[in-house]
């Protein structure tokens, strides 16, 4: 009991404790044993906290004994277990799976500090979700995104290198006015309680301070977001980080920043203000509707299949924004199953790319030819996560595309499910192109398989796969925490 009483804090202190440490472990291959088993741990405290907050509802903790406003809380709700279970999750299949790509794309000597880096990114991510402090926020995503930059900087290529530059830049620009934003808020209120700031808010909505604060954390959630205009640090990051990077920044990085913009735009400045005041609709649906055309158009013609997955990304981001600018119920909860299903969706399908670049060495489409035969298992995951991409029943794309045009419906918007069914088609489009590859080209004579497919790399992959088509069969799970977290943020 009194174990469980602390789970909230628990669930970062595992992970940033044993990020030192693992930086001192003198071999990989214990690094890799001690970081594994950290992300099981947070796992199984993230599976706990769960089963709390399924019990007796919203998790208050009070670092320290302060009571808030005065000390840092720390609130779990439904949202906040689902993306905790989402983040662990990922970083435990992930970490467990990718010993031996790490080993081909991780110099020895840095190994142990690639792990570290990795610690430290996932305490980050889960601190973003777990803090009910607005500052906390901020230092939780500098945690965050200073060891992502290591992690991408340390892909083979030399372009992983300008890639991180690039993703600095532009992360350090958005977190700058996340920060100028909960300055602004707090030189007006004198509080960084998040409950609390929302209480204060709706006295001084009208102060210009209040106004300008929103716009700054509009513009920095968007660049964290990678919404478009404001996404030019995602392509280059996803493609040239390694492997076993690209898999958890695409399953978890984008989703932890949109799990912010609920926050914000819901809990701190609340949905009235947000949508009925200053108007955030009529930003971010046209936003929306740019970008899940235009990062559809430009996947197709991509060479590289990390690269099309990564604009892909950038579609599906859209959706889940495009699910927010109804403005009603369903939406926000087609938006938020949508964040659950992707996550391994897209996982599955980077996790199929890592299994093919630790075997063939190569991730462009054309050096795919023929690959079905060699590698049938890996190409067969690939063919299932661009059937869920594209939202083919049974799985759990299809349950997104289903709640999201539903709730179009509903809003009476029609046109908009148009663009989704359009959208869609593009995504047949260029997930069919990597399929014509692999299946019904002649394999080159430079296809030769330097290395067998790591075991447990394979088996992670169609453990994702399952989930994928899993939750499109059973779906209560993501829909039943999404319409709970739904109830609390409006």
């Amino acid at each position: 009991m009194i174990v469980s009483a602390h789970l909230p804090v628990i669930q970062v202190i595992i992970p940033l404790i044993a990020a030192p440490v693992c930086s001192l472990l003198p071999k990989s291959r214990i690094a890799w044993i001690f970081t594994s088993l950290i992300s099981v741990a947070t796992f199984l405290v993230s599976i706990a906290i769960t089963l709390q907050v399924n019990t007796i509802g919203l998790l208050s903790y009070n670092m320290g004994n302060w009571p808030a406003p005065w000390g840092i809380s720390y609130y779990i709700d439904h949202l906040s277990a689902l993306l905790l279970v989402l983040i662990s999750a990922i970083a435990c299949i992930t970490l467990i799976s990718s010993r031996a790509l790490l080993e081909q794309e991780i110099p020895a000597h840095k190994r142990s500090l690639f792990y570290t880096a990795f610690l430290l990114c996932m305490t980050g991510l889960l601190g973003i979700v777990a803090t009910g402090d607005a500052f906390n926020v901020f230092v939780f995503l500098e945690i965050s995104s200073l060891s992502a930059y290591a992690l991408i900087a340390m892909g083979r290529d030399r372009k992983a290198l300008m890639a991180a530059y690039q993703y600095l830049i532009m992360g350090t620009i958005g977190a700058t006015f996340i920060l100028i934003g909960i300055g602004l808020l707090y030189m007006q209120t004198g509080t960084l309680n998040m409950l609390d700031l929302h209480q204060r808010i709706s006295t001084i909505a009208s102060f210009r301070s209040v106004h300008a604060a929103f716009a700054f954390f509009t513009v920095g959630i968007f660049l964290k977001l990678a919404l478009f205009p404001l996404h030019q640090w995602l392509p280059n990051a996803y493609t040239y980080a390694p492997s076993a990077v690209s898999i958890f920044l695409a399953a978890t990085a984008t989703k932890v920043a949109l799990y912010l913009l609920y926050r914000v735009f819901y809990t701190l400045f609340g949905f009235e203000f947000s949508f009925e005041v200053l108007h955030l609709s009529s930003i971010l649906m046209p936003l929306s509707i740019i970008a899940v055309i235009v990062s559809s158009l430009v996947a197709i013609f991509q060479t590289d299949v990390k690269r099309m997955l990564a604009y892909s990304s950038l579609g599906q981001i859209a959706y889940m924004t495009l699910g927010i600018s109804l403005q009603t119920q369903a939406g926000l909860i087609a938006s938020i199953i949508h964040l659950f299903n992707h996550a391994f969706i897209k996982g599955a399908l980077f996790m199929c790319l890592a299994c093919l670049a630790s075997s063939i060495k190569t991730t462009q489409c054309q050096g795919l030819a023929g690959v079905g035969r060699s590698h049938p298992w890996v190409c067969a995951a690939f063919v299932l996560g661009g059937l869920a991409l594209i939202g083919i029943p049974p799985t759990s794309g299809f349950i997104s595309k289903w709640y999201l045009v539903s709730a179009i419906f509903e809003s009476s918007s029609w046109w908009l499910a148009i663009i989704v069914m359009f959208t869609s088609l593009l995504a047949v489009v260029y997930v069919w192109r990597v399929v014509e590859q692999m299946y019904f080209r002649e394999p080159t004579s430079e296809l030769v398989s330097l290395h067998a497919t790591p075991r447990l790399l394979l088996a992670a992959t169609w453990l994702m796969i399952f989930l994928t088509v899993y939750f499109g069969i059973d779906n209560r799970y993501p829909v039943s925490m999404a319409s709970a977290a739904v109830e609390s943020l409006l």
